[in-house]
């Protein structure tokens, strides 16, 4: 199994203000042996992002509510970008980008710039997010963004393998158009969400590689992408992404990784195919990284 490695929300090992040391982070990641760090995002955040008040450890993943609206999320493009200067096999997964808060067109030449730049490492997880406040300042319309992200993947999609391009959509229309430089294929791509709904699994047949849940998927759930995705033609493996999950006894304590470790058994009998890590459920300390991804790697082999 392959191990992802969260860069994003590491605020209690690395200052916020230190991007270049996330970047290192990654350096380190593949110098370990992981396969894949991922980035998340926002562009901004108000007032409804802590809105179920904040998490009971900093460490914990940030989620719909439990956040401060001020907490960092650099831009993640311009994040890659840095991280792919400084890397040559480690996969960078955009793992989410709000996608409806682009014109297609824009982010079709930055994703498919920096997939040139990665030479094919770069993995894109497109969703409409959850922050109306976000989409408001935006000036996007939020009850629209399922609609929107679903023109916007054809429309990329004809951007990257069209020269020139076209499409008829109703609200981004073009052609013919060139979009250069364009990746030598479509970038591979990852949806999920809390659920699997029926607009996540239209989304993932058509356009995905991998299923990238926010959460524990059911058996039956697992079952209902499988057909889906025989159903629809698809022979290549789906890259299933799971995770190991951390389990905090106190408000400034970190995770047992030996604990969470022993999850992977189960992990590996269900199919997941890539685990999912952040470093700081399980450390303070960044000197001590590279061999906590060392022994991670070692119990996905």
């Amino acid at each position: 199994m392959r191990a992802v490695m969260v860069l994003s929300e590491n605020w209690t090992i690395i200052d916020p203000g230190d991007l270049g040391a996330v970047v290192d982070l990654a350096v380190a990641a593949e110098a370990a042996g992981v396969d894949t760090v991922m980035l998340s995002e926002h562009i901004v955040l108000g007032p409804s992002a802590g809105a179920r008040g904040r998490m009971a450890n900093p460490r914990d993943y940030a989620a719909p509510g439990n956040q401060d609206p001020a907490t960092p999320w650099p831009d993640s493009v311009v994040l890659a970008a840095a991280i792919g200067a400084r890397t040559t096999r480690l996969r960078v997964a955009l793992a989410a980008v709000i996608t409806p808060l682009r014109h297609p067109l824009q982010l079709a030449k930055q994703l498919g710039t920096l997939d040139v730049l990665l030479q094919g490492r770069l993995v894109v997880q497109p969703t409409v997010s959850w922050a109306a406040e976000e989409y408001d300042a935006l000036g996007v319309p939020f009850h629209e963004r399922g609609a929107i992200l679903d023109e916007q993947l054809a429309a990329m999609r004809a951007a990257w393998t069209q020269a020139p391009a076209h499409h008829d959509g109703p609200r981004f229309p073009f052609g013919p158009v060139w979009c250069e430089p364009r990746p030598a294929r479509p970038p591979a791509m990852w949806f999920g969400g809390e659920q699997l709904t029926d607009a996540h699994l239209r989304r993932l047949v058509v356009h995905g590689h991998g299923f990238h849940p926010f959460g524990r998927p059911t058996a039956e759930e697992r079952d209902r992408l499988r057909e889906a995705w025989e159903a629809a033609g698809r022979t290549e493996p789906l890259e299933l992404v799971g995770g190991i999950r951390a389990t905090f006894h106190g408000a400034d304590d970190v995770a047992d990784l030996d604990v969470s470790l022993a999850d992977v058994p189960r992990l590996r009998a269900e199919g997941w195919t890539s685990v999912c890590f952040k470093p700081n459920h399980f450390t303070d300390d960044l000197d001590e990284v590279p061999a906590l991804c060392e022994r991670l790697v070692a119990a996905l082999a």
